[in-house]
């Protein structure tokens, strides 16, 4: 079959024939439409990411939406290594069936983004019930919007959406969220922007896609002085690192708030957990809740696709 191949950690992928994924009697194969070209597929692939098993030739892909036999399209995923998505045939352990209206390459673009604000705002929910204020950090990428979008659709009575981007941020005011621009400003700035929200309303909940110096910013703007009780827990949870793989904790911060500080990504939440809450996710791509810009490139192109950058995320289909 005709696939992504990647042959080193170091080398973009390239299109070529690779093995057609084993078979199994109770799976038949699914025919590629579609697979999402995300951060963590990059980073697997380079081997930078913590998940990556270094063993090349791979085809890439975390992914896709396919098509069954029966014509269906489904949303599938989680194909045995070394086989990814993004090769004309896919032999998952799941399928989760398209609604009715969903644009299957928006699926495609935005699933795997929006299961990461998802996850940590539904298990909020389940522990604590409704999720107050939210505070989302790189709500301007792909995301940390859907993470905004996520909140307001599941009852947060505020969300805060900090990002750099002024046009994205415009956006997400319109949809209801309180903006706090993260552009062009020293982090001692940001650290008082977001402390001025803090300060109107506590967040219950911190999404943190970006870490770095963002999160340091914000861990100053959730300090406190004083010593009452404090009046009420902070969950705060790191997902992505695109501002920086490290960032400064201050032991004050820890000892003066009653925060919980986690991560969420691929092993601290199960594959049955993510699994169970596709439908959810994927009926909002339906509805016109979740929304994401895409970029088509065919397999033959997907160097081109690697070097893709921007507001769109890069979609391989077959030729």
């Amino acid at each position: 079959m005709r696939a992504a191949v990647v042959n080193s950690p170091e080398s973009p992928p390239v299109c070529a024939e690779f093995p057609d994924p084993e078979h199994r009697p109770d799976r038949p194969p699914l025919r590629l439409v579609g697979a999402g070209l995300h951060h963590v597929v990059r980073g697997l692939a380079s081997g930078r990411h913590y998940g990556s098993e270094h063993a090349y030739p791979l085809v890439p892909g975390v992914d896709a939406v396919a098509r069954t036999e029966d014509g269906r399209l489904v949303y599938t995923g989680l194909a045995r290594s070394p086989w990814g998505t993004m090769a004309e045939l896919l032999v998952t352990p799941f399928e989760v069936e398209l609604p009715a209206g969903a644009d299957p390459l928006a699926v495609a673009a935005g699933m795997n983004p929006a299961m990461s604000g998802w996850m940590p705002l539904t298990a909020r929910r389940e522990e604590a019930g409704e999720p107050g204020t939210v505070l989302v950090l790189g709500a301007t990428g792909v995301s940390g919007g859907l993470a905004v979008r996520a909140a307001l659709s599941l009852g947060a009575k505020r969300v805060v959406a900090a990002g750099r981007d002024p046009e994205a941020l415009e956006a997400l005011r319109g949809l209801g969220a309180v903006t706090v621009p993260l552009a062009a400003a020293a982090p001692e700035a940001w650290a008082a922007a977001l402390g001025a929200v803090v300060a109107e309303a506590q967040p219950a909940l911190v999404l943190d896609f970006v870490w770095g110096p963002v999160a340091e910013a914000a861990f100053a703007a959730l300090g406190r002085t004083g010593t009452e009780d404090d009046s009420a827990p902070v969950d705060y949870v790191q997902i992505g690192s695109l501002a920086g793989t490290e960032a400064a904790l201050p032991a004050a911060l820890l000892r003066s708030r009653r925060i919980r500080i986690s991560g969420s990504g691929t092993g601290s939440v199960s594959k049955a957990r993510v699994i169970a809450e596709l439908p959810e996710i994927i009926a909002r791509f339906g509805d016109g809740t979740f929304d994401a810009p895409y970029t088509v490139y065919p397999l033959s192109r997907v160097g081109e696709a690697w070097a893709h950058q921007g507001r769109a995320r890069a979609v391989i289909v077959p030729d």
